[in-house]
């Protein structure tokens, strides 16, 4: 699967457990770590950890490898490493604080067609 049809699967995935403001990063231009970042959060623990669930479940079912989730206890900051795409999912509160989208502000957006938020 090609790392704009993976960005997309893990959007979707997210949105269906109402992820909150979910951003694309193209990262290729602007760091060696991944493709692309995916940014989004949840409004309480449960949430976040149900985002981070779904999105795991999606990728296997599609035969992707999740190379490392970290932060699911706490579910404040999950990160989700897919290989070519890093996914964060936050606690609404940690977002903010964080702020990525700042620090990574030299990374084009990418619009994600058919997310409801």
């Amino acid at each position: 699967m090609e790392s704009k049809e993976l960005v997309n699967l893990a959007a979707q995935a997210c949105d269906e457990k109402r992820a909150q403001d979910i951003v694309v990063l193209d990262m290729s231009e602007v760091s060696l770590i991944a493709d692309y970042f995916l940014i989004c959060e949840g409004s309480n623990e449960r949430q976040v950890q149900a985002i981070a669930r779904e999105l795991k479940n999606q990728a296997e079912e599609h035969g992707i490898e999740v190379k490392r989730m970290e932060g699911f206890e706490q579910a404040r900051w999950v990160l989700v490493d897919l290989n070519d795409i890093v996914c964060h999912i936050f606690h609404k509160d940690e977002r903010h604080y964080y702020n990525l989208e700042r620090l990574w502000g030299d990374a084009d957006t990418v619009v994600v067609e058919g997310l409801e938020n």
